[in-house]
Formats: C-alpha cells, structure tokens, sequence
C-alpha cells in the first residue's frame, strides 16, 4: 500500500510503501512468478515516472538516493522486501541538500553511503530503524540536513515555475537573464538533464494530472501545451513507456 503527504520541508513529500497482498489476475514478470513453492507470488510494484524530483529512500537497515529520471523505473523490491520510506525533494533543491549534483544520479539509485560518511549513514540508519514511525524519522534526517546546507538557488525554482506553466525555454532563460549555456549547465546540475528534458518532464506530469481528473485525452493534450494529441501520445509513450489509457487505470 503506497501512501503519501506533504512534507514539513518546503515543496517536498514523505511517501511509504507498505507490503499488500498479491494484485488480483497478476500473470506476468516478478508479480506472477513468486518464489519457490508454496511461497506466494510478489506484489507488483508501479513504475516511478519522470518528475524532475530526486528522493532519500530508507528501507530497513539500508538509506538509499534516487536520482532524475528521464524514463520508467520499476522498483526491484516486492513485498518480501519489506517497507520503503523517502522524502521526494522538490525539484532542483536535492543536490544542494544532499551534496552532489544531479546529474551525477541520472536514472540511479545508488546507497547513501557513496555520497556521505559511512558512520554517519550507519548512525541515522540505526536511528531510523529503531523509530516508532521510520518515515517521521527520516523527514527528520531530511529537515536536519537542510537546515544545516545553503538554501537551494532561487533561479532555479523560478525556472522550474516558468517551465511548469508552459513558457518555452528559451522566453524563460531570457526573463531569468541567463545565457542558454548557463541555463543548460546550471539545469544539469540542478536536475539532472538540460531544461528542454525538464519541461518535457514536467509537461507529462501535467497531462497526468488532467487525464487522472477526467480531462478528455485531446483536451489534456491542448491545456498540457502539447500540439496535438498525437504529440501528447508519442511523448507518455517515450518517457512512461505506457500509453497515456494505460497511466490512468493503473491508478
């Protein structure tokens, strides 16, 4: 069961995944097969989808990063895996809070203890294993970390706000006074790709949000800022690997 809410830190999302029973008809992959006998067959888990966002994950002993993806990651642990928590960062403020730059985690998970000290990652794992409520105890990690960094690059945010209400790239590095260049290195370290890839990503997760509400396809198409619903199509198709019809009844 995937529940989720806003964070006491700005912008962000505490999320957690707790084991479920088996989805009714699962025939295919990991949900179908199960282990050995007698052991019941895997929870299918959803693909994530590009959201510009990076997240601190925590599973039992283990704290994990998730950096930018630029296409659908569909998470290796089942339910015999045992429960998941993260913080889902806004977009563009995770590598400054956790000290590495985005691109570096493009369409990667890689264990915390790459990026900070070993014994420090130890310590907060312990901490949080041992808490009545492990997602509280990681927001916790997450405030204490940002309240102990610089605050994210207020340009950045502006440009993912331009970028959210449709302006095109180029309008948007002209208003913010930055070079293209500028805009692509300093997005690439931000996000994780140029802001071409970012405007893209977000433009999906706008057209979700009006199909999920019941929006007509060729609608969503035209109030999300695609050309057409074809365009709408070829672009869910490319960064979801689903059709758009797909995207709405997993929900």
């Amino acid at each position: 069961m995937y529940a989720e809410r806003a964070s006491r830190l700005p912008g962000a999302v505490v999320w957690s995944r707790v084991p479920g029973p088996p989805a009714p008809g699962a025939d295919s992959g990991r949900a179908a097969s199960g282990g050995g006998p007698g052991e019941p067959p895997a929870t299918p888990v959803a693909a994530v989808l590009p959201d510009g966002c990076m997240d601190l994950l925590w599973t039992e002993g283990r704290l994990l990063v998730a950096g930018p993806d630029t296409g659908p990651y569909v998470p290796d642990e089942v339910s015999s895996g045992g429960g998941w928590a993260g913080v889902r960062f806004f977009p563009g403020t995770a590598p400054t809070y956790l000290g590495v730059p985005a691109g570096e985690l493009r369409d990667r998970r890689v264990e915390l203890t790459d990026l900070w000290a070993a014994s420090e990652v130890r310590r907060l794992a312990a901490r949080i294993d041992a808490a009545d409520d492990p997602v509280t105890a990681l927001e916790d990690v997450a405030l204490r970390r940002a309240a102990d960094t610089e605050q994210p690059d207020p340009v950045l945010l502006d440009v993912v706000a331009a970028l959210d209400a449709g302006r095109p790239v180029a309008r948007t590095a002209d208003e913010l006074g930055l070079g293209a260049r500028q805009l692509h290195r300093r997005s690439l370290t931000a996000f994780g790709y140029g802001p071409k890839t970012l405007a893209r990503v977000l433009r999906l997760q706008r057209a979700l949000a009006l199909a999920r509400d019941g929006v007509p396809f060729a609608e969503t198409a035209l109030r999300a800022g695609f050309a057409d619903q074809a365009h709408l199509a070829r672009d869910v198709r490319e960064l979801a690997g689903a059709t758009l019809g797909e995207l709405v009844a997993r929900r």
